[in-house]
């Protein structure tokens, strides 16, 4: 029988987040995760993936997935300290080193356990972590496994960085000090500055740690942030996922040998969670071969981010300072970007609604991830459709 205390406590705080426009309802799709998908029998323009480059459902990396099934099994059988580290690993590894220009990489099964393992692997209580206040959960979440003191900075204020900085590594109270963000930033499509990041860092001796979640595969025509500002040389921690852009799942941390060795003995995901399946790893590995080839799927990304972002501009909505494909429609109330978001489903495109604690309150949206394999023909349905909502609710 289920604990009284427990029932009383999920009733009561399921319903404040139902009232409150914050309860978020779960989609299951029927079918792969593409340009369109199908939800309850109805298919939709898909406008809510991170497969951006398009290679979820690539039969280039289906065909790699299977044959390495065949040749290592479905599941690595071990942790990778054990005997879960097999040769498609290693090839992966060293694939993502020469893709990120880095000594070495590791990989992990995802990107939140690649931040809740290598920042609590070299941070501790001794040290600081300086934070961009609207860095991702994971890095938040990292940060506080780390026991590290957490000084959160003022979004993308390189001033106010400068001053936080000085003020944590002259107050003699820390062993170390990181600053951490995103590389781009998920709901608002802005990229990080890392030239004015590294300038300050050098300047006060900080850890750099740049988590590329959304830039790996879409900025520095693939290679990512770091790649794009050429600060290859310059950035401690080059962190992403494989999920995104890649089209797979797992994550990695791309750095100096001796980083990478010290996270493989000390991060403790990758100590204590199995390997990523030999499918997995082999798929990853014929997207970065892909995207080392050739730019084409990235450049057609950016061409489908530019053509919607002018439309729903044009349109009057307010899609905020994105600087990539990323482009969120800012409605503000949480409801109403909520009914804005049922709407444009029962019109054809599904764009979830993002709303607090994802982003601050009052700032809800409707995040739009263009990809690589959308056609012109779709994303002119996605503007009639937008417009013909917006005018609907009065947010255009």
């Amino acid at each position: 029988m289920t604990s009284k205390q427990l029932n009383h406590f999920l009733e009561e705080n399921l319903n404040v987040l139902k009232e409150n426009g914050l309860y978020n309802e779960i989609d299951t799709l029927e079918g792969p995760n593409g340009a369109e998908i199908t939800v309850n029998g109805q298919k939709l323009i898909n406008m809510s993936s991170n497969n951006y480059l398009g290679f979820a459902n690539d039969v280039r990396l289906k065909t790699k997935a299977n044959e390495a099934t065949d040749l290592y099994g479905v599941g690595a059988g071990a942790v990778r300290t054990i005997n879960g580290t097999q040769s498609i690993h290693d090839e992966l590894e060293s694939k993502l080193a020469d893709f990120k220009q880095t000594e070495a990489a590791v990989a992990f099964q995802s990107g939140f356990n690649c931040n809740m393992g290598a920042i609590s692997a070299v941070m501790n209580k001794k040290d600081a972590i300086l934070s961009d206040e609207l860095n991702h959960a994971s890095i938040i979440d990292g940060c506080r496994l780390s026991g590290a003191k957490v000084i959160r900075v003022k979004h993308q204020d390189m001033d106010d960085l400068r001053v936080k900085a000085k003020e944590a590594t002259e107050s003699g109270l820390y062993e170390k000090v990181m600053y951490i963000t995103d590389g781009v930033f998920s709901m608002d499509g802005d990229v990080a500055n890392l030239p004015g990041i590294v300038e300050i860092a050098e300047e006060f001796d900080l850890i750099t740690y740049v988590d590329d979640a959304h830039g790996s595969g879409v900025m520095g025509k693939g290679a990512g942030t770091v790649k794009h500002f050429g600060l290859q040389d310059k950035i401690d921690f080059q962190m992403g996922t494989l999920s995104k852009a890649v089209g797979v799942v797992g994550g990695y941390v791309a750095g100096t040998q001796n980083l990478i060795d010290w996270l493989k003995v000390r991060a403790r995901p990758f100590l204590f969670s199995t390997s990523l399946t030999p499918g997995a790893a082999a798929a990853c590995i014929e997207a970065i071969d892909i995207m080392s080839a050739s730019t084409e799927e990235h450049d057609h990304l950016w061409e489908n981010g530019r053509y919607l972002k002018e439309g729903l501009s044009a349109l009057g909505f307010n899609i905020g300072k994105s600087e990539t494909p990323i482009t969120p429609c800012i409605i503000g109330d949480e409801k109403l970007t909520q009914t804005f978001s049922k709407r444009l489903t029962e019109e054809g495109i599904y764009a979830k609604s993002i709303v607090f604690p994802t982003v601050p309150r009052g700032t809800g949206r409707v995040r739009n991830m263009p990809s690589a394999a959308h056609t012109t023909e779709q994303l002119d349905k996605v503007l009639a459709i937008y417009k013909k909502v917006g005018n609907e609710l009065n947010v255009i």
